[in-house]
């Protein structure tokens, strides 16, 4: 499972664990990093080594035999998220990667380029401002091509491109009113137009720190107003979304980038591109370039230039994929009741730890001014981000990475109680300080797996082992900041 990727996916030979720090085997600790990466399951690695067995017992897999199995997958998504069959999906070796493919759904042939307007560039993945410009992220493609990062991937696509960044948090981390972006983004796609431009928007939903925005409603105000000459793609990377949601945006023309190494608790790095079929009927051909990025059964065979990308296979990103929707469709078999129980107890041992170590919790979502009382959707409090410098200014990003790589048990001033190591999803860059300074955060996130093994656990249970974590993990945080100071 570390094949099929970039060089993120790679295993230290000193360390056995890749640069987000987990390895491709399941580990007994603390861990609530769903945020950054995950351990795949105990349950999903037995369900990859059964799959291996089918598909590749010599560790080979044929191409006809990849795009077969890729096919069951597509029809499994479609069921577990209850889409039509004529929903395309396009798999992808991160949520990095993601981006090519939205750059494929704005293609649009009469028009001179496209105007990439992303909300938040500090909130999404760090490479994705590569990617979203038609260029590589990293030195490594999925197929083992060795590139450059921040080089093209095609020269006349990332000439034709123009990244644009809307805000959304206000220099003191709360996120901005969705009317406020509302303006930012028709501004930015009533110029694209006038200059003969496809505007590709990209909607949050789930960013690093579970921002949601724009609201739907102002995405149907884009709608009316600019038709179909504005594409759109909901950054849902974070898979932090329910299906209701899912199905709302693709009515609305939005294609959907979900992956199922975060909330759904697989492996880094895989994911998927959820496409409405009104999208596919505009979109022009698969891009130049893509042939380094993607193999030819990642795409539907009715898309435009798919011929052209290789006929190879990506067992590695198979497996990702397979683990992943493993857990997905066990999380889908539970009552929302049981989903709502165990995010409530989460809910209330987080504030105990935010207040007991005296910092605070950032609003999650971008709510507008007649809408104090809004009510968050579930899947969007499993993540709570909290913010370190309101115990002291001097708590900042780096302190807080410090921090990060300490839990994580690279410390070099370990106690007996720091044996079991703590995963938290990194710090975030999203709480600007009066001298420029970005102010120290810490995110705690729930995953899937998490949700299914809380579901079996009665209350009283459940309570106290979420309190016992983070008990311990509040013990670790004071003694670092302690040391720090």
């Amino acid at each position: 499972m570390t094949d099929g990727g970039d060089e993120r996916i790679l295993i230290d030979p000193v360390t056995g664990l890749n640069r987000y720090m987990t390895a491709p085997r399941p580990q007994n600790l603390i861990a609530y990093s769903s945020s950054t990466a995950n351990f795949i399951s105990g349950p999903a690695m037995a369900e990859v080594q059964r799959r291996m067995l089918e598909l590749a017992p010599g560790f080979v897999l044929e191409p006809a035999a990849y795009a077969r199995a890729l096919d069951a997958l597509r029809m499994r998504l479609r069921k577990s998220w209850q889409v039509p069959p004529t929903v395309d999906i396009v798999f992808a070796a991160s949520g990095t990667d993601l981006e090519y493919v939205g750059l494929a759904t704005a293609c649009r042939p009469g028009l001179s380029g496209i105007d990439n307007i992303l909300l938040g560039i500090d909130e999404v993945g760090s490479g994705c401002i590569h990617s979203a410009s038609g260029c590589h992220f990293a030195s490594m493609t999925p197929l083992g091509d060795q590139v450059e990062a921040g080089q093209p991937i095609d020269a006349g696509l990332a000439a034709s491109i123009r990244l644009l960044d809307v805000p959304i948090r206000s220099d003191k981390g709360q996120p901005l009113p969705s009317e406020d972006v509302l303006l930012d983004v028709a501004s930015m796609v009533t110029a694209a137009i006038a200059g003969g431009r496809q505007p590709l928007v990209h909607v949050v939903h789930g960013s690093k720190t579970g921002l949601v925005l724009p609201s739907l409603s102002h995405i149907d105000a884009l709608r009316r107003r600019f038709g179909d000459r504005v594409s759109f793609v909901v950054d849902a990377c974070q898979a932090r979304i329910s299906r209701d949601m899912v199905s709302a945006y693709l009515s609305r023309g939005c294609t959907v980038f979900l992956t199922g190494s975060k909330y759904m608790g697989g492996p880094p790095f895989s994911g998927f591109a959820l496409i409405p079929h009104m999208v596919t009927e505009r979109s022009g051909q698969i891009p130049g370039g893509f042939d380094r990025i993607f193999c030819r059964a990642d795409w539907p065979d009715h898309w435009q230039g798919r011929e052209n990308l290789p006929e190879r296979s990506n067992l590695g990103l198979l497996l990702r994929l397979e683990a992943s929707l493993f857990e997905l469709e066990l999380y889908h078999r539970l009552h929302p009741a049981e989903i709502k129980r165990s995010i409530d107890l989460f809910e209330e041992e987080v504030n105990a730890l935010t207040s007991r170590i005296g910092a605070r919790r950032l609003t999650p979502i971008g709510l507008s001014e007649n809408d104090g009382q809004h009510v968050l959707p579930l899947e969007i409090r499993t993540l709570a981000t909290i913010d370190l410098s309101e115990i002291d200014p001097r708590y900042d990003y780096d302190h807080a990475r410090r921090l990060y790589l300490a839990l994580a048990g690279q410390d070099q001033d370990q106690t007996v109680q720091d044996l079991f190591a703590v995963r938290l999803g990194q710090p975030a860059r999203c709480i600007k300080m009066a001298d420029g300074r970005y102010g120290g955060t810490i995110r705690i996130g729930l995953s899937m797996p998490q949700m299914v093994a809380f579901a079996a656990m009665d209350t009283a249970t459940l309570r106290r082992r979420l309190a016992d974590d983070m008990i311990r993990i509040a013990t670790r945080i004071e003694r670092f900041l302690e040391r720090e100071l």
